[in-house]
């Protein structure tokens, strides 16, 4: 039954993400409502369930949020450590083609080489790296793809729990992750595609996501996770899907777009949210 029941999220991943790609031409909507999205599922899906399994406290602070904020950091340092890669990787190809093309000036191409890796800067690799769009490194955006996969998985493992405790319980958190899965369809497509991964790629993270409930609410006949470890996680996915929200996501949205209407999106993404949580509860 959880399995059956199961397949309702698939599928409205799958219309989260075709929505996210057949709107194209209102790119800055698509990412102001992602971010809002985003920032719903972090505060009020995911922030207090991580709050209510892992209860423990660290030096008078609950585990949870420490997870949440090292969640936050970590998707930062990685960010950060993949684009000083990348700009070193860039600048070197464009010194060794300006050497090739031009003997004379090799030497000021491997200084200029050496400065753009040390500061970390990211013009010329955008052009010679293989950065992604606008220069983010795409290992990103699978990277977050992949944790969304996940915790998607997560969900189907709470459908198969909640049917372990009766019936009704099991449709009433099935309902809930039916209804926000069209957001995790649309978050993870837009993610990986913001980032300047292929289509193909977005599109498998996407085909991923959709069974990975599927998949989690199979597996709970056979395993069970601790409260306290899947507690833990929800804290730490937050924080990193928190840091993509707030310093990707929504500053791509007004770069080129400070519209009004971006606001709203953004605004109507949290409520969707809000109403998904608040008839689930």
């Amino acid at each position: 039954m959880a399995v059956f029941v199961a397949l309702g999220a698939f599928l409205m991943t799958l219309a989260g993400g075709w929505t996210a790609q057949r709107v194209t031409d209102r790119r800055h909507l698509v990412l102001g409502l992602a971010g809002g999205l985003m920032l719903g599922v972090v505060g009020l899906d995911l922030l207090p369930e991580a709050l209510e399994a892992a209860g423990a406290e660290v030096f008078g602070v609950p585990a949870a949020l420490l997870l949440f904020v090292a969640g936050f950091l970590v998707a930062h340092l990685v960010e950060r450590l993949l684009a000083v890669r990348q700009a070193a990787h860039g600048a070197e190809e464009h010194a060794c083609t300006a050497a090739a093309e031009h003997p004379g000036r090799a030497l000021h191409a491997e200084r200029a080489a050496d400065g753009t890796a040390q500061d970390g800067t990211a013009h010329h690799g955008a052009a010679h790296g293989g950065r992604g769009h606008d220069g983010r490194a795409p290992e990103v955006g699978l990277t977050a793809a992949a944790a969304m996969v996940f915790h998607s998985a997560m969900d189907g493992v709470a459908i198969g729990a909640a049917f372990q405790v009766g019936g009704g319980m099991g449709l009433a958190v099935a309902l809930a992750v039916i209804a926000h899965d069209f957001a995790d369809g649309f978050n993870t497509y837009t993610i990986t595609s913001l980032y300047g991964n292929a289509r193909r790629k977005a599109l498998a993270m996407l085909f991923a996501d959709a069974a990975a409930p599927v998949v989690g609410a199979a597996c709970t006949t056979f395993v069970t996770i601790p409260e306290r470890l899947l507690g833990g996680y929800l804290g730490f996915f937050g924080g990193a899907l928190l840091y993509l929200a707030a310093a990707e996501i929504l500053p791509e949205a007004h770069h080129e777009h400070p519209a009004r209407s971006t606001v709203l999106c953004t605004i109507a993404g949290a409520a969707f949210i809000w109403l998904v949580v608040g008839l689930a509860a």
